[in-house]
Parts: C-alpha cells; structure tokens; sequence
C-alpha cells in the first residue's frame, strides 16, 4: 500500500495539467506516492501530455465525459494510499502542503477531510470552506446580508464571512478544489455521489462525513495556488447551470417537497435581484458594461433553468 495517493480529474486543461504535475514532481519521484489522472475524453491534448511527459503518472482515459465525480470515482477506486488526495488540476501544489496536510491528519486521528488554505494568483487568500446550505443561509445569500453584516453570524449566510481565513477548525462544508482525506473514513463515508455530474459533490460528501461522526476540519497551515475556471471557461454559462442543478439535486435528497418549493423561489429572487442590479450597471457605468454583460447573461440562463425553459434534470454527460 502506498502512502499518499493523489487523484487528478483532467478535461481539456492541458496547460493547467502540466503546471499541476509539475507542482508535485517530489510525488511523482517517490515510491511511497501514486498520482493518477483520470481523464474525462479530452480533445486538446492533454491525455497526450500526461502520457508522453509524465510517465509517472497512471493515466486512465475514459471514452467520454463521465463527470467530475464519477471520474474522481474510478481514481479512487484505483488508489491504494492510506491518504488520498483529490485535487483540481488548476491548482499549483506549493511545496510542503501534502506533508503538512498528512501530519496533521496523523495526530488528528478523527479528522476524516482536510482542506488547506486556498491562495490566488494575486497572493491573498480566498474562502475555500462553507457553512452546510439552509433555507435561512440561502436567503441571507440572496438578499445581500452577508455584504451588510459580513460580522453577524446570523446574517453571514452560508459564505462565513466572519470566519477568519488563518484559523484552523471544524467547518461544516470544505469546498472540493483540494481535499485529502484517510482511508480509514473514505471506506466508512463511501465514494462520492454519482448522480452529481459536477458540483455539489463536496456539500454532500462533507455533509456525509459530518453525519457519522468524522471531523470537517480548514488547515490553513498548509496553502497551495488555485486557479480556478480551468474547466469552466471553455463554457461559463452552462456551467453556472450545472451548478444551480447540483445545488437543487443536493436540496432534493435531502428536503421535503415544500422545502424545495421555498429553495427555488429564494434562488430566483436572488437571480432576479442579480439580473437587475447588473442591467442598471450595464445602464449606469460605460466602463464596466462588458462585465455587466456577462453577469446578466449568466443571470438570464440559471432563471431559464430556474423556471423550467431548460430541462431540470441532465440529460445526457457532455
């Protein structure tokens, strides 16, 4: 068995696939280590560059695009580490992260998911943890109240502000750009679910180790660079519906009817709200009409999900 298993979901982000490996070359050289990439059908290259650069690495190409989860799934069903990693390809691994990670999880024996500090190009650093989704927190979103009171814990919604980002402890929601986890808890928790296609995931995994009993910790010791849109670039609007569908997924198993009746319509208030606020930007201030653009277009496809003009389940894995 090895020691750390570090899985990587791949899909036409070559060049944020090769700064990633690059980043963890002290893993690809040691034996006690595993990295393997699971690549979703990509068409840039970037199985091609994995397979021809880095032969370290286990590469597992799939005939089409399985998803995020089931993807990260087959990975993980390949690993054999007492520690497994799963970590974004657009995230640059700074040097000792893994390792701090994993002696922290090696005193903290009933911490089941661990999330480091997530840091920007810019340097600063970023939210990468959440409060678990409540009708309260949602609407708190939607009206705006985490930005009015960011350091009222009532109002703060599901985004924390109040949380300080160089502190460690237990959250209730680790979000799924890097987590490392042990074996022990992965084979008590289980995989992720499936029926996410992408998004989602890290609510509900979080929320399965919470419920039986393992920690849900924020490590920000240790820090590493994420990117972040390395995949979602390529389609920004379609995936702002991916993730409004997986947050509703995740609502439905796990809420009544009426619950999820109240959660849409919060959702198309804050969208709607979204939607005007930016049309008056783009009104407003000439200099910030591209931005505004893209927002009111974003709005205008999650409320076309939202009221049903696109379908309210996926069809079919793209």
């Amino acid at each position: 068995m090895n020691d750390i298993s570090i899985v990587i979901v791949t899909w036409n982000c070559k060049k944020f696939a090769e700064e990633c490996l690059d980043s963890l070359r002290a893993y690809r050289r040691d034996p006690r280590s595993e990295i393997i990439v699971v690549d979703n059908a990509s068409w840039d290259g970037t199985p091609e560059v994995v397979r021809d650069s880095y032969p370290e690495v286990i590469l597992i190409r799939n005939e089409e695009n399985l998803g995020f989860t089931k993807a990260n799934n087959i990975g993980i069903r390949h690993s054999s580490g007492t520690y497994v990693c799963l970590i974004n390809p657009d995230v640059r691994v700074l040097d000792g992260c893994i390792e701090k990670m994993r002696a922290y999880l090696e005193g903290n024996p009933r911490i089941g998911l661990l999330g480091p500090r997530m840091l920007g190009v810019d340097g600063k650093s970023y939210r990468s943890y959440m409060g678990a989704p409540t009708l309260w927190r949602i609407l708190c979103r939607a009206l705006a109240l985490d930005v009015l009171f960011p350091q009222r814990e009532l109002f703060g919604g599901f985004l924390m502000p109040y949380f300080p980002r160089d502190r460690i402890g237990e959250v209730e929601v680790l979000n799924g750009w890097f987590l490392m986890t042990r074996r022990e808890a992965l084979e008590e928790v289980g995989l992720l679910d499936e029926t996410l296609f992408m998004y989602g995931d890290d609510l509900d995994w979080s929320k399965r180790f919470r419920d039986i009993g393992w920690k849900v910790v924020y490590f920000p010791e240790a820090e590493s660079l994420h990117y972040g849109g390395g995949t979602t670039a390529r389609a920004p609007f379609r995936f702002s519906v991916e993730m409004q569908r997986a947050n509703f997924q995740y609502w439905q198993k796990y809420y009544g009817r009426a619950s999820q009746v109240v959660y849409l319509v919060i959702v198309w208030v804050h969208q709607a709200v979204r939607l005007l606020g930016y049309s008056l930007l783009f009104l407003a201030a000439k200099s910030k009409r591209t931005a505004a653009a893209f927002k009111v277009k974003r709005s205008l496809a999650c409320l076309r999900w939202i009221i049903g003009l696109e379908p309210r389940k996926r069809a079919v894995a793209q």
